[in-house]
């Protein structure tokens, strides 16, 4: 009986190939999942949004029918032009920017402050007064609630501006993000700066600040959207409506519409669309800003 005997290259090169061929199929399966998984969330995403779209085109009559579809039988906008022809939403919009830019505007100029003497300047207890700050990411807003709103009534600040962006600006997650980009610029640069006589001032503005652009725009679009969608502070300290903000502006909308899901949807749609438009614009800022904010250690 004849015996097969293998060649011993050949099997070396297949036992090379299967060894070369199997990290690439785990890549290639590796590679699917996570597509599959970022479909599944971007559906999960897109969905709320879409139904929001397919509920304001349609005429409130047919938003109430049952069973509910995404059917659209007589599209309209009508629900888009009540809600722009009332002329309050520009008011909303107007005081909404107003108080998200100035908020971002304060909030960069304490926070990186603040981090620049975290990072770069040597004092007494620097550590526990970084760890105290870290600790305000634990406490839950809504716990300063009732002091805040009685501060603001003490200095007379309630049914202004400045009553909604004040307590918003002291934000440890922001001053935790500069001070890591901080962390990270060669200290060269500031014993150059101090041998050619620059202040602690003038190294944080002509300096540090400049280099670290992609911290300022991720904590400035982060800041702007979180002030946007802020709802229960403002709720709370501004009751005219020529103050009101976005969010306040749609509870409104709720309340005097009742059922009137149309409008409501087509308000939410208006109200989200700044939103939408700035990270269109600013998306690949936000990914810089993300990927650079040395969270990765």
């Amino acid at each position: 009986m004849a015996s097969v005997t293998a060649d011993p290259t050949t099997v070396r090169s297949s036992r090379k190939g299967i060894a070369a061929g199997d990290p690439q199929r785990s890549s290639r399966a590796f590679n699917r999942i996570c597509t599959g998984v970022l479909i599944a969330f971007s559906l999960l995403w897109l969905m709320p949004l879409l139904w929001a779209l397919d509920t304001a085109l349609k005429p409130n009559s047919e938003t109430a029918a049952l069973p509910v579809t995404w059917l659209i039988k007589h599209p309209t906008l009508d629900a888009f032009r009540s809600i722009l022809g009332q002329g309050d939403i520009w008011n909303w919009y107007a005081a909404s920017f107003i108080i998200s830019a100035l908020t971002v505007v304060v909030t960069l100029l304490t926070a990186s402050m603040a981090a620049f003497a975290l990072s770069q300047l040597r004092f007494r207890r620097r550590g526990f007064a970084f760890g105290f700050i870290m600790a305000g990411i634990m406490i839950p807003g809504q716990v300063l609630i009732v002091p805040l709103f009685r501060e603001m009534g003490a200095m007379h600040l309630l049914n202004t501006y400045w009553a909604v962006i004040l307590p918003q600006v002291p934000t440890a997650i922001a001053v935790f993000v500069f001070k890591q980009f901080f962390d990270g610029l060669p200290h060269e640069l500031k014993e150059s700066a101090r041998i050619d006589g620059a202040s602690t001032w003038q190294i944080y503005r002509r300096i540090a600040m400049p280099l670290t652009r992609p911290a300022v725009a991720a904590v400035a679009i982060f800041t702007f959207v979180w002030s946007w969608n802020n709802l229960l502070w403002p709720l709370l300290v501004l009751s005219n409506p020529k103050l009101m903000t976005i969010p306040v502006g749609l509870a409104t909308v709720q309340g005097n519409f009742g059922i009137r899901y149309a409008d409501t949807m087509a308000a939410s749609l208006l109200g989200a669309l700044p939103l939408i438009v700035l990270f269109l614009f600013f998306q690949r800022q936000i990914v810089e800003g993300i990927a650079g904010t040395g969270l990765k250690g």
